[in-house]
């Protein structure tokens, strides 16, 4: 194998770990953010399990990022929140969920 041959498969490897990372970021994300959101909505315990799981689980949709946005927004305008503060919310669970995993610094 040639040094190139290394090198090249060296990237794929790093770009396979950074994906799953980044992966693994925003379902860790997403359950923050959903027990933020569960709290707001005054769910507690298992229910407020389901509820974060169903906002992780919105991450997987077709629209992905759009459908945790267009989930949060639906279920939290009736509480007054609005998508700024979902939005300073879902940055504040993204460095909570890096720090969490263990992202450099």
């Amino acid at each position: 194998m040639s040094s190139f041959d290394e090198r090249e498969q060296s990237f794929e490897r790093k770009y396979s770990r950074e994906q799953e990372f980044a992966f693994r970021v925003m379902a860790r994300r997403n359950k923050i953010v959903g027990m933020w959101a569960a709290g707001l909505l005054g769910l507690a315990g298992p229910d407020a399990e389901r509820y974060a799981a169903s906002v992780v689980a919105a991450e997987l949709q077709k629209g992905g990022e759009r459908e945790v946005m267009a989930k949060l927004v639906a279920d939290l305008a009736p509480k007054g929140v609005d998508k700024a503060q979902i939005d300073i919310e879902l940055q504040l669970a993204t460095d909570q969920a890096k720090e969490q995993l263990g992202a450099p610094k």
